[in-house]
């Protein structure tokens, strides 16, 4: 996946002669597969019990059309937060090497409260360039499509645990009764489990993970740099040689092939147009997680269906392993039939029929109740037509990827991408929750939520 010319009017993928594909480097795979797990463990786990803990908080005083408000603030400040710094982190590990950057996010993650989880963790593009590192051209695609297991894995476990752990001593009296401090904090436990983990996972990287940086510089002569006047860019500080930019930015020649580039020279199209692409996908796909535990939640009459927090994780639970099920079974043999273009666009097109349920479930809930079996099977349709949005990003994973003009600068690619994904992933949930809330306002009951996936019938009630 080495490119070691940037030619703006060549194809990203172009056709190539199939070859054998190289048998995947499964112990190193196998750590990064395990570390991916830390972050959507984290960040989702407390999807279930979220909107419980805004109405317990007591923010919105009783407004129930007011808890979708504050649940999208909450979602979305964790990728605000990722936003600032992710680039920053992806560029740092380019220089350092990946260990030193994985293990500052996995602390990050289990000490620091949900604002401070974004700043402290840039590992999602790390972890990504290092796959892109230790394959090639002819596995990177079933690589890619263990991806979303992990993801699915973290996403699966985060919300059981949340779901069954959060509120301890009400659920489990037995055994938890007599805690005086659970009582307290009813979502402690909950949200110590994941924190444990990504504890674990740092130390997993400090004793096994290989670097995969060839001349990691010393993190003390990069601040050094930094502080410097004299310095003028951090490119400058892993080989000591002013790297002059050159007046086509297009060409990497050999003599720098394996140093980390300029971000100046890495703003081109093939890259800027990967990025926007993984943005749009992203921003569809956090603006339907988003919504699905508030929707759930919310009360039949206003527009939901009324699930209790354990219910909702049970749901999302399924989706995490039916969505690892079809992507380790069937996403490199269909990437392989279909094309990456013709993939990508198949996923992100799916999602319209996420949305289009919405309306569907809320409808079948106020004629037949929460308990009938068409309900039931609508949900289903949608936590199966939800798994296909993740065949995109295992193609996007590719693009971006062939997008970057050198190894040594991918770091910084998937730095670029991690960025505008953060930025969007940050104003979809707050937007989407806000819409939901918005339309389920009692002044305007005859919208039902429908400001979020569509225009309302007029003649609706």
């Amino acid at each position: 996946m080495t490119a070691t010319t940037v030619d703006e009017e060549t194809p990203l993928l172009p056709e190539q002669q199939k070859k054998k594909p190289t048998p995947l480097p499964w112990a190193q795979f196998s750590i990064l597969l395990i570390l991916q797990l830390a972050e959507p463990l984290t960040s989702q786990v407390i999807y279930p019990f979220l909107p419980q803990l805004v109405r317990d908080v007591g923010v919105t005083h009783g407004d129930e059309t007011r808890v979708g408000y504050y649940v999208g603030v909450m979602q979305s400040v964790f990728f605000a937060t990722q936003a600032m710094t992710v680039l920053h982190w992806s560029r740092l590990s380019d220089h350092i090497g990946r260990k030193p950057v994985i293990m500052t996010g996995l602390f990050g993650l289990s000490l620091s409260i949900r604002s401070l989880n974004g700043a402290l963790n840039g590992n999602i593009g790390v972890l990504k360039s290092m796959i892109a590192e230790i394959t090639d051209s002819t596995n990177l695609p079933q690589a890619y499509s263990y991806l979303p297991i992990a993801w699915s894995t973290g996403g699966t476990l985060g919300p059981m645990i949340g779901g069954f752990l959060s509120r301890p001593v009400d659920r489990f009296p037995d055994i938890f009764g007599g805690s005086r401090f659970l009582r307290e904090y009813p979502y402690f436990l909950a949200c110590a489990v994941p924190a444990t983990f990504s504890a674990f996972a740092c130390l997993v990287t400090l004793l096994f993970l290989r670097e995969t940086v060839a001349t990691p510089g010393s993190v003390r002569r990069i601040l050094k740099n930094w502080l410097s006047k004299d310095n003028l860019a951090i490119q400058n500080v892993s080989n000591g040689q002013d790297n002059k930019a050159t007046a086509t930015v297009g060409i990497v020649t050999s003599a720098k092939k394996n140093e980390p580039l300029p971000l100046k020279q890495l703003l081109i199209p093939r890259v800027l147009i990967a990025a926007l692409n993984y943005a749009c996908l992203a921003l569809v796909d956090i603006s339907a997680r988003a919504i699905l535990p508030v929707f759930y939640s919310t009360p039949i009459e206003l527009g939901g269906l009324g699930l209790a927090p354990h219910h909702i994780g049970k749901i999302l639970a399924i989706y995490g392993i039916l969505n690892g099920f079809v992507q380790i079974f069937y996403f490199a043999k269909t990437h392989a039939r279909f094309g990456t273009k013709n993939l990508y666009i198949a996923g992100i097109a799916s999602s319209l029929l996420v949305f289009v349920t919405f309306p569907v479930i809320n409808y079948l809930a106020r004629i037949a109740g929460d308990k009938d079996v068409y309900v039931w099977l609508a949900v289903g349709f949608q936590v199966i037509v939800s798994i296909f949005i993740n065949f995109s990003y295992g193609c996007v994973f590719i693009y971006i990827t062939a997008s970057s003009p050198n190894r040594a600068s991918l770091g910084t690619v998937n730095g670029m991408a991690q960025f505008s994904v953060s930025v969007v992933r940050a104003i979809g949930p707050a937007a989407a929750n806000s819409l939901f809330s918005l339309s389920i306002d009692p002044n305007r009951h005859y919208l039902n939520g429908h400001l979020v996936w569509g225009p309302e019938d007029e003649d609706e009630s």
